[in-house]
Order: C-alpha cells, then structure tokens, then sequence
C-alpha cells in the first residue's frame, strides 16, 4: 500500500520499539484526513504520564482520541459509524500487558478481536511491536509475553488485507 493509495480494510503495522511504525500508521491516516486515535497505553508511572502526554500534543487537530486500555472492541464497535472516518489502535502489545496484567482470559479477547475486525466497515490501522525478533526471555510472564504476542500477530496477519513491518523508519510490505 502507498502512502497515496485510499485506506480500506485492516492493516497491521509491525516493527520494533522506535521504529517508526506509529509515524507510518499515523500519516496513512493523515493523508486521509484524519480518524480516531484508540490509545491503549496507561500511564503505570511518570515517565510513561510524560510519553502520554507528549503524544497528545503532537496528534493534532485531525484526530479524536479514545483512551481505552482493555475494552478494545466496545471502542472499535463505537468508532464504526457510517461515514466514520478511519481508526488507528495504538498499540497491540500495550492492549496485551493491560490483559495480561487484569488477569484477564488472553486468548478469549483476541478471539473477541479477531472476530470483530472483518465485521467493521471502517478502515482500522492496528499498530503493535514485533517482539519475536530477540531471544528467548528469561522468566515466565516475559515469554508468555512474547508468545501471546506472537499468536496475536499471525491471526490478524491472516485476516488482515495489508501488513508492513516497519525497520527504521522505512515501511516494508510483508501483504498488501
């Protein structure tokens, strides 16, 4: 997909922590003209306030922002109005840490998810991080982690009609 291409369908954008995976996802969306943001991040101590915070001030006036950490689908199912303009979920993995962190019954919420996303007629952009590329994580949670990730990542691969993999700043197509 080109950056002048109309956006349609759902496009998983992968890449590794800075890697310019947001930025990409993001101007998709600008040069639509805008959508919703559903930011999955929560604010656990100052430094991550700070990043928050941050990314609220450089989104601008082209975007309406949803804060959701758990409930992704509720605000996918809200976002999906006639003539609603695209919607950017950012991130994937944070959406995890919080299901991970609640205790919450993982693989039911990615069914959930994985169900949902060919339901919706809008454009949906999902940005996560690709953590499969390291190695082996030393403790439990951590490779649980890593797996679920994993996991997550294939099925929506599978239904989704686009997906890069972002590696420093230049989006790559892995589907399109």
């Amino acid at each position: 997909m080109t950056q002048t291409e109309p956006l349609a369908g759902i496009h998983l954008v992968l890449g590794g922590a800075r890697s310019g995976k947001s930025r990409f996802a993001e101007n998709l969306i600008l040069q639509a003209g805008g959508g919703t943001y559903i930011a999955t991040g929560r604010a656990w101590d100052e430094e991550m306030a700070n990043r928050i915070d941050l990314h609220k001030q450089t989104r601008g006036d082209l975007w309406h922002t949803i804060e959701e950490p758990i409930a992704l689908c509720d605000a996918l199912r809200a976002c999906n109005q006639p003539g609603a303009k695209p919607v950017l979920v950012d991130c994937l993995t944070l959406w995890l840490t919080n299901l991970m962190l609640e205790d919450r019954d993982v693989e039911a919420e990615f069914d959930q998810l994985c169900d949902l996303l060919p339901k919706l007629d809008i454009p949906v952009l999902l940005v996560s991080n690709e953590v499969g590329f390291g190695i082996v994580p030393e403790n439990a949670m951590a490779r649980s982690f890593r797996d679920h990730a994993g996991r997550l990542h294939q099925r929506i691969a599978e239904i989704a009609g686009h997906v890069t993999l972002v590696v420093a700043g230049i989006p790559m197509q892995v589907k399109s």
